[in-house]
């Protein structure tokens, strides 16, 4: 592996990682000798990369610093044409459309002899049967982002509706369900909303007090992942 791809790799890493992580474990990921690991730490500082910390005490990438692409493996083209599959076959039409731009722009610097990889149909992903929803999950992503309320009609089994005052912090597509994982004003606790249940909806201007990434901290600590909400 040349140094340029190893330094890439490194960079790949670190951003991975997020948080502050041992030279032991960068050196380990990449192959390399510890010693060879602090020389490529160094190297990448010396040309912008705002990489904190030292020896022994574990090393963290701030978010200010990009390096250009050197190149895709077919893997990981192939990775990202599955993902996309998925995507256009299971999300909204929003996120849809968006994948399919951020392929586009993928092609466009990718080596020729790599675009083929986009068009590569060995992979398949089946495409889920269409969910009668009343919702939009584009503003649902955006209730999230700006950390706002909703107000929905839930049905139950029995049809019955209630009136639903959420804050949204999170979509998941299981199967063929999308759900949205939500504090529940009326019930006090985390709910998973299943949108085909939803009958009404209305967007709220209101913002819901505390952070989403903690709420999803607290959601994930206290609910099965494999359970729906069928209430």
């Amino acid at each position: 592996m040349s140094r340029s791809h190893r330094l890439f790799d490194l960079m790949q890493v670190l951003r991975r990682h997020r948080g502050t992580v041992s030279g032991e474990v960068l050196a380990r990921e990449t192959g390399v000798s510890l010693r060879t690991l602090r020389r490529d730490i160094a190297t990448l500082q010396s040309i912008g990369a705002h990489i904190e910390g030292e020896a022994g005490v574990g090393y963290i990438l701030r978010p200010d610093f990009l390096l250009p692409p050197l190149s895709f493996t077919e893997e990981e083209v192939q990775a990202l044409v599955v993902g996309a599959q998925w995507v256009s076959r299971h999300a909204d039409e929003a996120l849809a459309l968006a994948v399919q731009n951020a392929l586009a722009k993928i092609n466009g610097v990718l080596p020729a002899a790599m675009r083929a990889e986009l068009d590569d149909n060995a992979l398949y992903i089946f495409r889920k049967r269409k969910e009668t929803s009343i919702s939009d999950l584009a503003q649902v992503r955006r209730a999230m982002r700006e950390q706002r309320k909703m107000h929905i009609g839930y049905a139950d089994d029995s049809g019955a509706v209630s009136q639903l005052t959420l804050w949204p912090i999170m979509l998941g597509f299981v199967e063929s369900q999308r759900l949205i994982a939500a504090w529940c004003e009326e019930s006090g606790d985390f709910r998973r909303i299943r949108t085909d249940r939803i009958v009404t909806v209305d967007f709220l201007e209101e913002r819901y007090p505390r952070a989403r990434r903690q709420l999803v901290k607290e959601w994930r600590a206290g609910l099965p992942c494999n359970q729906s909400d069928s209430t």
